[in-house]
């Protein structure tokens, strides 16, 4: 009896130190959106869409095989858990979270292409197979076809949302690995709205434009944030887990305001349940972002050089491999029904040493000029991006 207690208590104190991995991790996904956030407004000045969870991902899969300060200027930078350990069992917590349920389609996938002949360490393919990643040989050489190949798969695990991630020019002889992750999500609201209409829009807060606007008159988790400014309204997805929250500022060009305080937007604030008056435009957004330069800035440098970065966990010796590019296409699609969203990541390794009742509202939530908003998933940021021309 003594036996099987040890078994259980041991086996109790492994999900707990699990649940305490996945919690560290989604702290830090969710600083690390922030971060991400902050430097792509540095240049972007419109709309767009990112999903730090998929840069997350495919990031710490990539750390699994860096050592030494390459390894820790990645984990600084994504606030990841401060050991191997904890990143792999906050990943295993995970892989379960990020499944697809009845009520709702997410999905995160990872793949990595490795150049024909070319030898993959052990120690990083154990490490892979906690990201459930699997691998697959490929002639970067034949550039057209190693893209269309890496490109189909992104393309089937994204609903067919993410095409041409990877471009033939991206490619060449030395091009050693190819690290991707796929990360898709559909769902329905749990209330759907009643109906859309044109209606003014302050696109940048100035200029008015008439888009078609979704209208509800429903109960929902509503915030009014003096200190920010802003509203907060929570739109549930069937299920429940699955959130996009929308911030509102209360001045129509008060978007950068709001934007300097990001690390207070992407906290849970105090929800109450008013019966509120939404007007909230339709949108799509498409955004390419090349990542490599806003990971330089937020302190990722040495995976970046070549003879100086430590990729040995990977193959090689240290200086043989460095990252020659990361970059992410995103895709979402907000309706009267739902949501349809999509990211991809990827890493490039070279080596070249080698609805409901109506009720009076209480409370008003027009967005009718610029906003942040997000989905989280139990807490955790898998999207995040704003609408800043309701009209594109």
């Amino acid at each position: 009896m003594q036996f099987y207690l040890y078994l259980l208590l041991y086996w109790l104190s492994l999900t707990l130190a699990n649940e305490t991995s996945l919690q560290d991790f989604i702290s830090g996904n969710n600083l690390f959106a922030t971060s991400l956030y902050k430097e792509i407004t540095t240049n972007e000045k419109s709309n767009f869409l990112v999903s730090p969870l998929s840069v997350e991902i495919v990031l710490s899969l990539t750390q699994s095989g860096a050592k030494g300060t390459t390894a820790e200027e990645i984990k600084t930078a994504l606030h990841l858990p401060n050991t191997q350990e904890k990143i792999e069992n906050s990943m295993k917590t995970l892989q379960p979270i990020l499944a697809k349920t009845d009520l709702y389609t997410i999905q995160s996938a990872n793949k990595i292409y490795i150049k024909n002949n070319f030898e993959i360490k052990d120690e990083f393919k154990k490490s892979a197979t906690v990201f459930d990643s699997a691998f697959e040989k490929i002639d970067f050489g034949q550039r057209d076809a190693a893209a269309d190949t890496m490109n189909g798969w992104v393309e089937g695990r994204t609903n067919h949302k993410i095409k041409n991630l990877i471009k033939p020019e991206d490619l060449s002889d030395d091009t050693r690995a190819i690290l991707i992750n796929a990360l898709y999500f559909k769902g329905n609201w749990s209330v759907p709205f009643e109906v859309a209409f044109e209606r003014d829009f302050y696109r940048a807060g100035v200029e008015k434009v008439q888009v078609e606007t979704m209208h509800a008159v429903m109960e929902q988790n509503y915030y009014e944030s003096q200190e920010l400014g802003a509203k907060f309204l929570e739109l549930p997805f069937e299920g429940g887990e699955v959130t996009l929250t929308v911030v509102l500022p209360n001045d129509k060009n008060g978007l950068a305001v709001l934007e300097s305080q990001l690390e207070k937007v992407f906290q849970n604030p105090a929800y109450t349940t008013e019966n509120v008056r939404i007007a909230l435009p339709k949108f799509k957004i498409e955004s390419v972002i090349d990542l490599k330069g806003i990971l330089q800035k937020l302190g990722v440098n040495i995976i970046f050089k070549e003879g100086e970065a430590d990729l040995s966990g990977i193959a090689g010796k240290k200086g043989d491999l460095f990252v020659d590019k990361v970059r992410q296409k995103t895709f979402i699609d907000v309706s009267e029904k739902g949501v349809e969203a999509a990211a991809a990541t990827f890493v490039d390794v070279v080596n070249k040493i080698i609805g409901s009742n109506y009720k009076a509202p209480s409370k008003e939530f027009i967005a009718d000029h610029p906003f942040i908003f997000y989905i989280k998933l139990q807490n955790l940021v898998i999207f995040a991006g704003r609408v800043v021309d309701a009209s594109l």
